[in-house]
C-alpha cells in the first residue's frame, strides 16, 4: 500500500499510527494541505521525523493514509445482496465525511488541483482502491440479476458518491442516514 514497513526493527504501533492520522485530519482541517510537514506532525506528536518517515514516504502519502483509515478501502463487502453493498459503501462516506476529513475536504481538494503529485496519490491510493470495491459490488449484482448489464459501472459510481462528496464540499445540506437511502434507491430504480 502506501506505507513503508522496515522488516526489522520493532513491529508497528496501531496506536502510533491513530496519533498521527488523527494529528493529520486537525491540520488538514484547521491549517490546510501546504501548511502540514512531516516535521511538525512528527513535533505535535512527540515522534521521530524519522519514524514517519520510516511509516510514510512522503507529505502527500501520509494524506493519503489517514484518507484511507478514515475511509477505507473497501467499502462494498460482499452481503448477498447489491442495495447492502451500496449502502456500506456510502456509509463509510457519510462517517468520514462527519469528522475531520469533511471539514478538511474543501481544502483538500483544492490543494489537489494545485499539486499534480497529491492529486495522482489521492486518485491511486484512496479514489481508485475505493472504486474498484463498489464496482465488483455493481458487477455481484449484475450475475445475480439485480441490476440490468448494460450499465455504465463508471457513471454508477460517481453518481452514488457525489451526493456525499457535493454535500461535504458545499455544506448546503446535511449528510444523513435518509439521504444513504434515498440515494441508493433512487439509483437501484434506475438500474433495474
Amino acid at each position: 500500500m502506501m506505507r513503508a514497513v522496515a522488516r526489522l526493527g520493532r513491529p508497528v504501533d496501531a496506536g502510533i499510527d491513530r496519533e498521527v492520522v488523527d494529528e493529520v485530519l486537525q491540520q488538514l482541517r484547521t491549517k490546510g494541505y501546504p501548511s502540514i510537514t512531516m516535521e511538525g506532525i512528527a513535533r505535535a506528536t512527540h515522534r521521530a521525523r524519522a519514524s514517519l518517515y520510516r511509516r510514510w514516504p512522503s507529505k502527500r502519502h501520509l494524506i493519503a493514509y489517514a484518507i484511507v483509515t478514515t475511509l477505507g478501502t473497501e467499502p462494498s463487502p460482499d452481503s448477498g445482496s447489491l442495495r447492502s453493498d451500496l449502502v456500506a459503501a456510502v456509509q463509510t462516506l457519510t462517517v468520514g465525511f462527519r469528522g475531520s476529513l469533511g471539514a478538511a475536504m474543501a481544502g483538500l481538494v483544492g490543494d489537489m488541483v494545485d499539486d499534480a503529485a497529491l492529486a495522482r496519490v489521492i486518485r491511486k491510493e484512496v479514489l481508485a482502491k475505493r472504486r474498484r470495491s463498489i464496482r465488483a459490488a455493481f458487477k455481484r449484482g449484475i450475475e445475480r440479476r439485480e441490476i440490468r448489464p448494460a450499465i455504465d459501472l463508471d457513471v454508477a459510481i460517481d453518481m452514488l458518491t457525489a451526493p456525499f462528496y457535493f454535500r461535504a464540499l458545499f455544506g448546503h445540506a446535511k449528510i444523513s442516514e435518509n439521504l444513504i437511502n434515498r440515494v441508493v434507491d433512487t439509483l437501484l430504480r434506475g438500474m433495474r
